[in-house]
């Protein structure tokens, strides 16, 4: 069985400011995402990959300029997500990297990708298995500058319109399927 943590050490140092800001964020997410899953036994969803791909969900954050974190890279924190999946596909995981590059914002699209000049390569930036909508909805609730806080639901849902309204709506399909599970 796989170790999240394991796979964290070997990029973040731990006892840093950068480790303990991923490893309490994802902490927080994969409570959320488990509390999804166990309120919805019906689903089949594969309960341990969520804890681990909601575990490493942000592990590209450390190649990102985002000093507010404590991440001091070189590259745009947008993708942070593609960052990590390719670290995920190195360390032999791609079904977790898929998990990373779709959990940006409610997922990015194509034209969302056109539009704001993110440098990604052709790719499917959306959630698309249960399992990877489940971890990008719980990360939703959860900054990484203000950890152990959940988000209200308004706030969430604003700080998806402020990308748009199609970001709001994939946001909302996906409270539709989750928001009463907590």
């Amino acid at each position: 069985m796989m170790n999240p943590i394991s796979i964290i050490k070997k990029y973040y140092t731990e006892g840093t400011n950068q480790y303990y800001i991923l490893v309490e964020h994802s902490r927080d997410v994969a409570a959320m995402a488990l509390r999804i899953v166990d309120s919805h036994p019906e689903w089949d969803v594969d309960r341990a990959f969520v804890e681990e791909a909601a575990m490493l969900h942000d592990i590209g954050i450390f190649l990102t300029d985002a000093d507010g974190i404590g991440c001091f890279g070189q590259e745009p924190y947008i993708l942070h997500g593609y960052l990590g999946a390719n670290i995920m596909r190195a360390e032999g995981y791609p079904r977790h990297a898929l998990v990373c590059e779709r959990h940006t914002g409610s997922g990015l699209t194509a034209e969302d990708i056109a539009e704001r000049g993110i440098a990604l390569p052709p790719g499917i930036y959306l959630p698309q298995s249960l399992e990877e909508k489940i971890v990008c909805y719980a990360d939703k609730f959860f900054s990484k500058t203000k950890l152990h806080r959940e988000k209200k639901l308004e706030a969430v849902r604003r700080g998806m319109l402020a990308y748009g309204e199609d970001s709001l709506r994939r946001f909302d399909e996906m409270h539709v399927l989750f928001g009463d599970s907590f």
